[in-house]
């Protein structure tokens, strides 16, 4: 059983990967139905273009991202990008319940994009930097393991919650998990180390220089 005993960093990252998408996967079955009966001129057209506009904003913002992000010497860059980018996606199914046209969800659907853009790049790079050596398959395994895992039992709640409780209901509770998700990164705050010995710049710091 050695081989599934993580350092505090992977096992907090696969935990929040869990919560995160045991949320965010609470609307997946919904979310077609939700556009159609609830948004003000909501059709399978509309649903088509949500989907593509967090998916296009998220191909197209990932490289970029990624980029700036390894031009940055510390390790403290990845984790605010992380840490800002799940908090970004996590928060988002609250704004659903105050959704009433397509274009509310087109906006939430580019945020969406741009936090999970954001949350992945960081999220790979501190995982790949801190998984344990000769545990690869193992540990990229157990993440893969917690996310479907995460959202396939959110998929079959998701269904059960908004026949019984309602779609605001479970917006409420996708987004409570979300940031959850986003919250449990904070514990690993203090392992998180630079990439460098010398790296100072913090992300907060380029962004304002550019």
């Amino acid at each position: 059983m050695r081989n599934f005993k993580l350092n505090k960093i992977i096992k907090y990252l696969i935990l929040s990967d869990l919560v995160f998408w045991l949320g965010w996967g609470l609307i997946t079955p919904i979310f077609p139905i939700f556009i159609i009966n609830s948004i003000k001129g909501g059709s399978i057209f509309v649903v088509g273009i949500a989907v593509a506009i967090y998916t296009i904003s998220l191909a197209v913002l990932r490289i970029p991202i990624g980029f700036f992000l390894d031009r940055l010497p510390s390790e403290d860059d990845d984790y605010f990008a992380l840490v800002l980018g799940l908090f970004i996606a996590g928060v988002l199914p609250f704004f659903f319940i105050l959704s009433k046209l397509p274009i509310h969800i087109y906006f939430i659907q580019l945020f969406h994009g741009f936090g999970m853009a954001l949350s992945l790049s960081g999220w790979t790079a501190i995982f790949t930097r801190h998984i344990d050596k000769g545990k690869e398959a193992t540990q990229w395994g157990m993440d893969a393991t917690a996310v479907s895992v995460g959202s396939g039992l959110a998929a079959f709640l998701g269904g059960f919650l908004v026949d019984k409780f309602g779609f605001n209901f479970t917006f409420l509770l996708s987004g409570i998990f979300g940031t959850i998700g986003a919250l449990l990164l904070l514990v690993i705050k203090k392992e998180i180390k630079n990439a460098l010995e010398d790296g100072t710049k913090t992300f907060e710091k380029n962004i304002l220089k550019m």
